[in-house]
């Protein structure tokens, strides 16, 4: 898998510092196979990305495979780009807070307490839905900061 960078699994593992050899032991693999998965001859499987992540301490990878991957994503992560640090975590509790201030989490339980969402509460369900996912979109982006 290319980037405008070159292979994003072996533009990673040269960040961390690691030969394909040291890679490969660390990681469990063979060296064939961190060169086939650096020269695009094969995709690593997500597990073996987590790995990678992990190993080369470098959590925006897992970001990059996804995106590269064709696996399928909500829209906004489709063409996610890492935020900083300060921002990321500003927008997560900032979007926490605000749901917590406006009892949201108390009016979503009034609305499933009866297991039904009757039509006229559809709306405001759809609204708390709307507002949890953004809740969500933000923890993912925190996930994937970039640091100064």
């Amino acid at each position: 898998m290319q980037n405008d960078g070159g292979n994003i699994y072996q533009t990673a593992r040269k960040a961390a510092g690691l030969t394909q050899e040291a890679a490969a032991e660390r990681l469990a693999l063979s060296v064939e196979s961190v060169r086939a998965y650096e020269t695009g001859l094969r995709v690593p499987g997500n597990d073996i990305v987590a790995r990678m992540c992990t190993v080369y301490d470098a959590q925006y990878l897992g970001m990059q495979h996804v995106q590269l991957s064709g696996t399928l994503l909500p829209a906004c992560l489709r063409e996610a780009r890492p935020e900083r640090l300060e921002a990321a975590t500003i927008k997560l509790v900032r979007r926490m807070m605000r749901f917590a201030d406006e009892h949201r989490s108390d009016r979503l339980l009034e609305i499933a307490e009866d297991g039904v969402i009757d039509d006229d509460e559809r709306p405001e369900f759809l609204s708390i839905a709307a507002e949890i996912s953004e809740i969500v979109k933000a923890g993912l982006a925190l996930m994937y900061t970039e640091e100064v």
